[in-house]
């Protein structure tokens, strides 16, 4: 009697330790990497205990696996004997209705459930345990990594290959998205996050000004002319040309202009703009944000001349546009309140051509897609395949655009609305 008594005890050791397994495999593998980073950080020991052993995530899980198979083996077999010996061998029925009743349940299901409500707090107080369970099990679970890495060879699958499929990008803005859609991330904090991870991805031509709506100065006008463009724009840094609009000379700020003026008592008529202006600065389009933002912070510098692959001038970056992309569009008492996006009391809205299409997904929570195109104008002509006349009207990408005003070949002014708030 008293050897019965002991194997069901061993069968419960055996379940509580197939539980503990199943926790931890499940807690160190959901837990937040961020979190305990900051843990670690902070001089939290068994924090750092968790960090290593997510870095050794295949051996860790090879080891749990090992550990959890080889208890529950091993307590199906006890049982087995224990019912055999109770019941005969009717016993090994009831040995196996009992057994997958237990361990579904106090195996699997609860210590799973309760690991997941609580990752971090169940990864850092198992994780002494799991690391000695780790250090046993390691030559047998490298033996097993490697029988396993050679069958899924012969089946052309390689581990190493495919053991980063998602970048951490991706895995980030991912992670985002469903906080916001939970409502933990308000909509600002995700695109803010959003136009971080862009920046990589961003060049210069998708943010830039092009020339077309570049304010610039005229070299060779007179002083007072000078003077009163400058004061009149909206801008402290103006572009200088001189002979053609292309042909930018350097970089005016209004400060020195000021102090110009100011040693020579105002006047202007003795204001010289070559001998104030700084070089001008010029970048190819094709350059990321990321990198230019580094290149500004480098140089000190806000703005930037952007050139094609012939070098010449398409347009001018400044380091608000890249900021911009980050925290949003940044206005000033200077700004003009045209923003490019007029809505109207039907649910359409008045579009500027020239309007970016991320600004306008970021406003709206569109999702036009800008690989082929930059502006919206550029985007209804990509898909149209022409230049449209006005009036026309187009449907893709389930919105309506009607060409509102054609300026010679641009279009200049569009009506766009969401198919889904048209009502018939």
């Amino acid at each position: 009697m008293l050897s019965l008594w002991l194997t069901a005890g061993a069968i419960i050791l055996l379940i509580m330790l197939s539980g503990f397994f199943s926790g931890s495999e499940t807690a160190l593998t959901a837990v937040s990497r961020a979190r305990i980073l900051s843990m670690e950080k902070a001089g939290n020991s068994r924090a750092a205990l968790v960090s290593y052993l997510i870095g050794i995530q295949e051996r860790l899980i090879g080891a749990l696996l090992l550990s959890n198979n080889l208890v529950n083996i091993l307590a199906s077999a006890l049982a087995t004997s224990l019912f055999i010996t109770l019941f005969g061998d009717i016993g090994v029925v009831y040995a196996t209705i009992v057994m997958t009743t237990l361990v579904v349940i106090f195996a699997e299901v609860l210590p799973k459930s309760w690991a997941i409500s609580g990752p971090d707090r169940f990864a850092l107080f198992v994780a002494p345990l799991v690391a000695v369970v780790v250090k046993v099990a390691g030559p047998v679970t490298a033996l097993v990594s490697w029988i396993v890495r050679r069958v899924l060879r012969v089946f052309g699958v390689d581990l190493d290959e495919n053991s980063n499929v998602l970048s951490a990008h991706d895995e980030l803005r991912g992670t985002v998205d469903v906080l916001h859609r939970d409502g933990s991330v308000v909509k600002d904090d995700r695109d803010r996050v959003g136009g971080v991870l862009d920046l990589h991805e961003l060049e210069l031509s998708d943010v830039m000004v092009h020339r077309t709506s570049v304010l610039s100065i005229d070299a060779d006008q007179k002083p007072a002319t000078q003077v009163r463009q400058i004061l009149a724009s909206p801008y402290t840094r103006l572009p200088v040309w001189s002979g053609e609009a292309d042909n930018i000379i350097g970089i005016v700020h209004s400060k020195d202009m000021l102090r110009a003026l100011a040693a020579d008592r105002y006047s202007t008529s003795k204001f010289d703009i070559r001998s104030v202006m700084a070089e001008a600065w010029f970048v190819p389009e094709s350059t990321t944000l990321r990198d230019q933002l580094e290149a500004f912070l480098r140089k000190q510098a806000h703005m930037a001349m952007v050139v094609d692959e012939y070098g010449e001038v398409e347009g001018l970056v400044t380091l608000e546009d890249i900021l911009e992309e980050i925290v949003g569009e940044i206005a000033d008492e200077h700004d003009e309140t045209l923003l490019g996006l007029t809505p109207q009391t039907d649910g359409a809205y008045i579009v500027d051509g020239t309007l970016p299409i991320r600004d306008l997904n970021r406003a709206l929570e569109w999702d036009l897609p800008d690989d082929e195109a930059t502006t919206v104008a550029g985007l209804v002509i990509h898909e149209a395949q022409m230049i449209p006349e006005e009036k026309q009207t187009f449907t893709f990408h389930n919105k309506r655009f009607v060409v509102l005003k054609r300026e010679r070949n641009r279009v200049a002014q569009l009506r766009v609305r969401a198919l889904d708030k048209v009502v018939v």
